[in-house]
């Protein structure tokens, strides 16, 4: 006869775990994603295709969604322009024209998502505003030139 086995080696059933907890984080001026870049490439590659099309015939819930995408990208991208505007000096146009833009997208995400083509090209519209603003702030300004006195 063989030896009895222990009880601590037959199989155990599965430990019941707790649920995992979660941080909720306030953040006010978005120092957290300040760091993270944007995943500009396949949103740009989104806009392009938006912006494309001429019959499309897609449901209403899919150009919901396409415009919620839409409209995420473009809250991220006017938030980085914002932090971008904070260190410009008070002189520079650049932060005057950023103003101006910021001021229209968000007009223009305030307006509600519709079902529809016109309303997800109207968001792609806005991300590629915004991304030619950020691009304008990101270039640094030619220097100024010195005229010496007297030549």
């Amino acid at each position: 006869m063989s030896a009895p086995t222990p009880a601590s080696s037959a199989p155990q059933p599965p430990s019941i775990q707790p649920p995992a907890c979660h941080t909720v984080l306030h953040d006010p001026h978005g120092l957290i994603e300040a760091d993270l870049p944007l995943d500009r490439a396949p949103h740009e590659a989104l806009v392009t295709v938006v912006l494309a099309w001429t019959n499309p015939a897609l449901a209403p819930r899919d150009y919901e969604q396409i415009a919620l995408q839409l409209t995420g990208h473009a809250r991220a991208v006017a938030a980085d322009i914002r932090r971008h505007t904070a260190t410009l000096p008070k002189g520079d146009g650049r932060g005057a024209l950023a103003e101006v833009v910021l001021r229209e997208a968000d007009n223009r995400l305030s307006a509600p998502i519709r079902g529809t083509a016109r309303c997800a090209q109207n968001r792609a519209r806005l991300v590629q505003a915004l991304y030619t603003r950020l691009d304008r702030l990101e270039i640094e300004p030619a220097p100024e030139k010195v005229v010496p006195n007297g030549g």
